[in-house]
């Protein structure tokens, strides 16, 4: 079984349930419904627990079938079918009772984040297998949706196919050009057997999955159909923004030329990921959630050079942003170039807060990156000694070697970090003796120098071929440790300007703050203990707006206790 939250409005956490069975989606009747069925449901889709639940088509009507009703838990059952009910597909409901519920926004620790329209297994089972009579912009869905299982590249250009009818344009700058299909007489003689689930799929291209293409399903000896056409096949390419390094820095600056209203990701781990921030009176700002769906998170995607939206994530899951919170309840249709192209309504102080800023997950093209990389030697899989592959091309085994530690820091490690998929970078180690477990000693990397944008360790600067390494043992190979969360300090700065002041301070109660260097150099001059210094004092505090706790760097076994303290 599988199951989704769908409807609007919603948050991430809420909405109608979904449960997809005999290879349909269906909802399930309010009829008994009870806070036990909840509680089922949600720990079917990730969270710890219900909240409360939703009668009446509270998040809209479904559509197909409604596959329970008299659904009765006692609340601790681990599936929805232990549960007593009516019998699969047997109720007297009409979709104006189907169910809905709130969850607990906290996740089940491990649980994978699956809160999105889920295509994935029709499609792995369909691979190729839509009939060519289905239209053009049909390989877009397939190319730039969150269908395929390995990453989906992203927005489409151009594809040619028997039967398949050519569509309009879109919008120059879009990510993931489909660069045309391939032969499918090859693939069709290749395949034993094809069994053709669907055909006439009929897309505009803007539709964040193919599952909300019309289509229609072939019933019945399915290996009989399709019998005019042939398998529907695609190849997609990566966009101008993985294609060329320069071409996001070149779009930037473009943007900046023409005056456009910008937009960024911030806080995300990885590359198409984060809060949305936009441009609004020359201040970076925040977007509340209310309203806040694929539609409106495809959109951002897509302007920012990504394919469609994987999740539109609420409740500040991207952590809380700062300044203000320029706009609420966006409303696009999917079809715009930009957010600013949508309906949206100006933010008062009162609506929303930080909690409350909306987050995306796009789909970015598949480019196999972490093939190139592992770590060896850590206590987990989120540490080690990098390990990198050379002579990768036509073909070649790949040969795995080290990366020199001269130079390595906090940037190089969260390329590191990325390119692996684990997140961000706790640490960038230069010295890796105590990971010493791997049989690869050859040093094939040196001068390794990132700006921590990069998505793999190879876009960074580095000697190339040449290297140039002082210590090439094993022991001062490159490491990492990675993590899934990081803290986020921020300085409340008005608070500094608040409280700052002017103090003529005697030297002879500084002797703390010179041994701690927190002195300008001149005062190494001064006639101590006499004379004094003039200072600028000032209260701080510093917040953690990220999503980790904030710990030292240093280990506690390097900390030096000071008289001074």
């Amino acid at each position: 079984l599988k199951f989704r939250l769908a409807g609007y409005p919603r948050k991430h956490n809420e909405g109608r349930v979904e449960v997809f069975y005999n290879d349909e989606w269906g909802t399930i009747c309010d009829d008994d419904f009870t806070l036990a069925n909840a509680h089922v449901l949600c720990r079917h889709l990730g969270f710890v627990a219900a909240t409360g639940w939703a009668h009446s088509a509270k998040y809209g009507k479904g559509v197909g079938r409604i596959w329970l009703d008299n659904v009765n838990c006692a609340g601790g059952e681990k599936s929805i079918a232990d549960c007593k009910h009516r019998g699969w597909g047997n109720s007297d409901c009409s979709h104006e009772e189907d169910a809905g519920v709130i969850c607990k926004d906290e996740r089940i620790p491990g649980f994978k984040d699956s809160n999105v329209i889920e295509v994935r297994k029709l499609l792995a089972r369909l691979g190729s297998r839509c009939c060519a009579g289905s239209r053009r912009a049909s390989c877009q869905e397939l190319c730039h949706g969150a269908a395929l299982p390995q990453g989906s590249p992203a927005w489409p250009r151009s594809s040619k196919i028997a039967g398949w009818p050519s569509t309009p344009p879109l919008p120059v700058g879009r990510a993931g050009p489909v660069s045309g299909l391939l032969s499918p007489y090859r693939l069709f003689t290749e395949r034993q057997q094809l069994n053709y689930r669907l055909h006439s799929v009929s897309c505009t291209g803007t539709e964040v999955h193919l599952s909300m293409c019309t289509f229609e399903f072939y019933r019945g000896n399915s290996s009989a159909a399709c019998g005019a056409g042939m398998p529907a096949v695609v190849s997609c390419v990566p966009g101008p923004l993985f294609a060329a390094g320069n071409a996001h820095k070149k779009k930037q600056r473009q943007q900046q030329q023409q005056g456009q209203p910008r937009i960024r990701l911030k806080g995300g781990a990885k590359i198409g990921e984060g809060r949305v921030e936009v441009l609004k009176s020359s201040e970076w700002g925040t977007i509340c959630d209310d309203r806040w769906n694929l539609l409106s998170a495809s959109v951002v995607c897509r302007e920012l050079g990504f394919g469609s939206a994987k999740e539109a994530l609420t409740g500040a899951r991207m952590g809380q942003g700062t300044g203000p919170i320029h706009i609420n309840e966006v409303q696009c249709l999917g079809t715009e170039k930009s957010l600013w192209s949508c309906p949206f309504k100006n933010i008062t102080q009162e609506d929303c807060k930080h909690t409350e800023d909306a987050a995306v997950r796009c789909n970015i093209p598949y480019m196999g990156y972490e093939n190139l990389i592992r770590l060896s030697g850590g206590r987990s899989r989120f540490e080690g000694r990098v390990e990198v592959a050379v002579g990768t091309g036509d073909g070649d085994q790949p040969r795995w070697g080290l990366v020199c530690g001269e130079g390595w820091g906090t940037l190089e490690a969260m390329v590191a970090c990325r390119q692996l998929g684990l997140g961000f970078a706790n640490h960038g180690l230069q010295e890796t003796w105590y990971w010493d477990a791997s049989n690869v000693t050859e040093m094939v990397l040196s001068g390794v120098k990132c700006a921590g944008h990069e998505m793999s360790l190879s876009h960074c600067q580095h000697h190339g071929s040449s290297l140039n390494c002082r210590n090439t043992g094993t022991r001062f190979a490159a490491g990492v440790i990675c993590s899934e969360t990081a803290s986020d300090l921020l300085l409340h700065a008005p608070l500094v300007q608040e409280t700052a002041y002017i103090e003529d301070r005697p030297l002879h109660m500084l002797y703390c703050a010179a041994e701690e260097n927190c002195l300008s150099s001149s005062a190494r001059l001064a006639n101590w203990p006499y004379g004094h210094r003039r200072l600028l004092r000032f209260s701080s505090q510093i917040h953690n707006n990220g999503r980790a706790d904030f710990r030292p760097k240093a280990g506690r076994h390097s900390w030096v206790w000071h008289e001074c303290h």
